[in-house]
């Protein structure tokens, strides 16, 4: 009986471990779903707009144009008031910069400010950066067309990375502004290759790269360049060979920096005033009546152009505007195919954003109107003097 017992005994435990077994197992293929807590929580996708901040107008135009409506761009520099080269940014200014997604800056020891209190969730797009600039090279990288177009990439790369999700504008936005940098390059190119052998002096190297992208050779005394560069005040000999060189008319052009005005500055000017040298003012900071960086240059090339061959590309000219190329048919045409090849590839406009701006068939026009005026006001007045003598009769 005690052997039944024990028996019943052994049975019922082996019984009772196979339905706890059992259970076990099936706890164990179920409580992960119901039961384990959710880690993996669901990062939300970024949205817009991108807060951006320049250091500088000039790219803080570049970085609005490329981002449109998906970017909030504000730009610390914003006016040719101001001397970024010993500018110190207020408070407000180093609120700005410590709360934006993207800084955009020139870097060369111009506006070393700019990333002095960036986060480490800051990305930062600098041009020296992308160009391999160093501080004591050359600082004014916006005039150069191979900065623009690599900050323009870099800008734009930033933002997809920023915002995803509008990948596609941002590069739509990229294709059409590279065919705009590709027009206003083709004509200043074909100015260039008709131009060989210009010179130029300036009162400080600040648009060094623009002259050079449009072949000009700089003849500015190399002790006063170096001088100004560094930030001091020419020597004496310095100066008086700059002034020799601009009273021989050794330079075709002198370009001057009106934001770096002294009375060394002054007395270059005065001297190319006396020798009937053109004289082509530029500043640092894009100006306000310029929408856009290459709206500026386009502006500066102009100016630059009228300095040295006013007629240039205006020859056939009625109106303000006027292409080199406008005075042949086929050449429309060819223009023509290719304005629809660009407005089928990145959604832009036919008419090509940057040409040459005619200011002697602008001026020629006026001074046609002020003739005809004149004489219009000469006959008035004859009609006027004989009513008198009829009257005095």
């Amino acid at each position: 009986m005690g052997t039944q017992i024990t028996r019943l005994t052994r049975l019922a435990a082996a019984g009772l471990s196979a339905v706890l077994l059992f259970a076990t197992a099936a706890c164990a293929a179920t409580s992960p779903a119901e039961t384990e807590p959710d880690n993996k929580t669901s990062v939300p996708a970024p949205t817009g707009p991108i807060n951006v901040v320049a250091s500088l107008n000039q790219w803080g135009s570049l970085a609005a144009e490329l981002g449109g409506d998906d970017v909030e761009v504000t730009s610390i520099v914003n006016s040719t008031n101001v001397d970024a080269h010993d500018f110190e940014p207020k408070t407000s200014d180093v609120a700005k910069l410590s709360k934006a997604q993207i800084i955009v800056a020139n870097g060369a020891g111009y506006d070393s400010w700019a990333t002095k209190s960036m986060t480490k969730t800051t990305n930062i797009v600098s041009a020296a950066s992308v160009m391999g600039a160093m501080e004591g090279d050359n600082p004014h990288l916006w005039f150069s067309k191979d900065a623009r177009s690599s900050m323009a990439t870099a800008i734009t790369d930033a933002y997809v990375k920023a915002l995803p999700s509008k990948k596609k504008a941002f590069q739509k936005r990229l294709k059409a502004w590279q065919a705009d940098e590709k027009s206003l390059e083709t004509w200043a190119s074909e100015f260039t290759r008709s131009h060989s052998g210009l010179t130029y002096a300036a009162t400080e190297p600040v648009v060094y790269y623009l002259m050079a992208d449009l072949g000009f050779k700089n003849q500015t005394p190399k002790g006063y360049t170096q001088s100004t560069a560094s930030g001091g005040e020419p020597a004496p000999a310095d100066l008086q060979s700059f002034q020799k060189l601009i009273e021989d008319k050794g330079v075709d052009v002198l370009v001057n920096n009106t934001q770096e005005a002294s009375d060394a500055t002054n007395m270059i000017t005065g001297a190319a005033g006396r020798a009937d040298v053109p004289v082509v003012d530029v500043s640092e900071q894009m100006p306000k009546d310029t929408d856009t960086l290459n709206a500026w240059i386009n502006q500066l090339i102009n100016t630059i152009i009228d300095a040295v061959d006013p007629s240039y590309g205006c020859e056939d000219a009625t109106g303000g505007n006027a292409n080199s190329d406008d005075s042949s048919a086929d050449g429309a045409a060819t223009d023509d195919a290719n304005a629809q090849d660009s407005k089928a590839s990145t959604g832009s406009s036919t008419e090509p954003k940057y040409i040459r701006q005619c200011k002697a068939a602008t001026s020629s026009d006026s001074s046609q109107d002020s003739a005809k005026a004149d004489a219009s006001n000469g006959d008035s007045g004859d009609a006027s003097g004989n009513d008198q003598t009829d009257s005095g009769k």
